[in-house]
């Protein structure tokens, strides 16, 4: 699928930007992926809360700038943390042709951290604001 922002610099086009399904995007928003992305991990626990914070606080941060773009991208990634945690924690090699017996307990853990920075994110009241105004004028 090719996104209509594909090569669109979004904080200085966000009128390009469709806020989208779920995650969808995420790897195609410029220059909010090169930021968000490095920051992005789900291995443990402890990579999932420290990994969950940064993106929480890029979140916060473009929240202060009135960068809804920002925040929905970052929004995104802490809820793609919570879906690929629970992938792996469901599946071996996080592959779905691989289902575990049991549950992997670190893996959930670290979708439970993400989830919880992901709520806080899509229940922000600035957030909702900023997202519905984005539509009305955009889309």
């Amino acid at each position: 699928m090719s996104y209509p922002y594909d090569g669109v610099d979004l904080r200085a086009h966000p009128e390009a930007y469709r806020v989208g399904r779920g995650e969808q995007g995420v790897f195609h928003a410029e220059p909010y992926k090169g930021e968000l992305l490095p920051l992005w991990s789900f291995k443990t626990e402890e990579a999932a809360r420290e990994s969950s914070e940064k993106i929480y606080a890029k979140f916060e941060e473009y929240r202060a700038e009135g960068d809804f773009v920002g925040m929905d991208v970052a929004r995104k990634y802490l809820q793609m943390g919570w879906t690929r945690a629970r992938r792996y924690a469901k599946y071996e090699g996080g592959k779905k042709s691989k289902p575990r017996e049991e549950e992997d307990p670190e893996k959930a853990r670290a979708a439970e951290v993400f989830r919880a920075k992901w709520r806080a994110a899509a229940e922000d009241e600035e957030y909702s604001r900023l997202k519905e105004e984005h539509r009305r004028r955009n889309e």
